[in-house]
């Protein structure tokens, strides 16, 4: 994949669940974006990511650390983490290594991929499919109030109501093409 064709994340934090039981939420932000993606990991993997966004130096090496200090005797490095898919609610991801001759990509589960990746600085990517499957869009609205709402929302998902305060705004900017898809939906929505 080319890296025109990637989108670049950040870990923007991770909470617990209280959805799902034993789970955390580990929340990724778009680096130049307003998308946020949630990823539901279980507990240790979230403490693994925890206590590296928190700084925390166990007196012993994780697993993750011991994954780390092996790439590193042998001298290999981790370029990045890619998550490539969403499939039946489970995100696929791969990590590709490089140990200076040659570069090979190993799947992983995110969660494991993102931690190595906090610990070796390697920078987080996915895909625009991704994304739209996954994204969650954060707005503001007319009081600068955060406003989260999923994508991808066509015309079709909004209210006669929203869907006439769109068409105002599109009129107010100018863009009669765009209030011209409004008016077609609303008429589709009320029968006309």
């Amino acid at each position: 994949m080319e890296q025109n064709d990637k989108i670049e994340l950040q870990v923007w934090g991770i909470t617990y669940n209280p959805v799902q039981s034993g789970a955390y939420a580990l929340l990724l932000r778009q680096v130049d974006g307003d998308y946020r993606i949630p990823i539901v990991v279980g507990v240790a993997e979230a403490q693994a990511i925890a206590m590296r966004l928190e700084n925390v130096i166990p007196p012993r090496p994780m697993t993750h650390d011991l994954m780390v200090s092996i790439l590193h005797a042998f001298g290999i490095s981790i370029d990045e983490v890619l998550i490539y898919e969403f499939n039946d609610g489970v995100f696929m991801s791969q990590i590709l290594l490089n140990d200076g001759e040659k570069q090979v990509s190993l799947d992983s589960r995110t969660s494991d991929a993102i931690a190595l990746a906090l610990r070796t600085n390697a920078r987080i990517f996915t895909t625009p499919e991704v994304l739209k499957l996954t994204g969650i869009l954060i707005e503001k609205n007319e009081k600068g109030d955060p406003v989260i709402r999923k994508e991808p929302r066509t015309l079709a998902d909004y209210s006669l109501n929203e869907l006439q305060s769109l068409l105002d705004d599109a009129v107010d900017r100018e863009e009669y093409e765009r209030a011209a898809e409004i008016q077609r939906m609303m008429k589709t929505k009320t029968g006309q």
